[in-house]
């Protein structure tokens, strides 16, 4: 017997599993790079054969240096603006709220799938600010339960890809349009990336499937009026790339001057 939570997703929704279970082996490391101790904590409560997800401590920090990167610059739109309403799309299983601990001047919305919200709120504690919404975040109807009064961050960390162009670019015009200013922060795929995502182990494994390719920021300042590019980086143009161990600073030896390889994915920031 054991009082462990059993957990059994597939789709798009299984693969954050696997980004959640990067963040709890990179806990235990010596030098970690986001030391998020109750990732560890929570993985340790969940009944799962984590071997699926294909993660090790290889290969996790393909997952936290992103994580790392999105940490930095919502504590940057947060610094400016304490008061704020924060959209944290397709969330996962991710801790960011936690890892960050916003001031009380900022409503934080953790929003995705019914299943898997459930799933959080059986594993994370609850706070004053904090909000876990049910919801597919295509879905218009979750919007309107957020006040739209304030500056408002939306973060899409892993979501763009599982989208289809149609229903990401609705999502972002929807976002643009209901709040009267803010940022945009998330990953892409080139049009390689999605291409490729029959090598990418973790997609494979869960049957996920790859959509929509963002090859720069033009199609998105293009696609979704009122948008204003803030930056637009490599994951590759991160100092921490050269601290990993010698796999990953060959990986970036060989693709970082090659465009195509450089921006296979990508970090966007937009003002609106």
């Amino acid at each position: 017997m054991t009082d462990k939570l059993k957990v059994d997703l597939s789709g798009a929704p299984q693969t954050m599993l696997a980004t959640f279970y990067a963040k709890a082996l990179d806990a235990g490391l010596p030098k970690p790079i986001l030391g998020d101790k109750l990732a560890k904590d929570i993985a340790d409560r969940i009944d799962y054969d984590w071997s699926r997800t294909s993660i090790t401590e290889a290969t996790a920090p393909s997952v936290t240096t992103r994580s790392a990167h999105f940490d930095r610059w919502t504590r940057q739109f947060l610094a400016v603006h304490p008061e704020a309403v924060v959209l944290h799309l397709g969330c996962g299983l991710d801790g960011r709220y936690f890892r960050l601990e916003p001031g009380p001047g900022v409503e934080w919305y953790d929003i995705d799938y019914p299943d898997v919200a459930h799933l959080r709120e059986q594993l994370y504690p609850t706070a004053e600010h904090y909000h876990v919404v049910a919801a597919s975040v295509t879905d218009p109807a979750w919007l309107r339960d957020i006040p739209a009064d304030r500056p408002t961050l939306m973060i899409g960390e892993g979501l763009t890809m599982y989208l289809t162009e149609h229903d990401g670019v609705a999502l972002l015009r929807r976002i643009v349009d209901g709040f009267p200013s803010g940022e945009l922060q998330f990953d892409a795929f080139n049009s390689l990336g999605i291409k490729a995502q029959w090598s990418n182990t973790v997609v494979r494994r869960s049957g996920a499937k790859l959509h929509w390719a963002i090859n720069k920021p033009e199609d998105i300042l293009r696609a979704v009026p009122g948008t204003r590019l803030l930056a637009w980086n490599s994951p590759f143009d991160d100092p921490v790339f050269n601290t990993l161990p010698w796999y990953y600073r060959l990986m970036l030896a060989i693709m970082k001057p090659v465009p195509v390889l450089r921006y296979m994915a990508q970090y966007h920031r937009y003002a609106f």
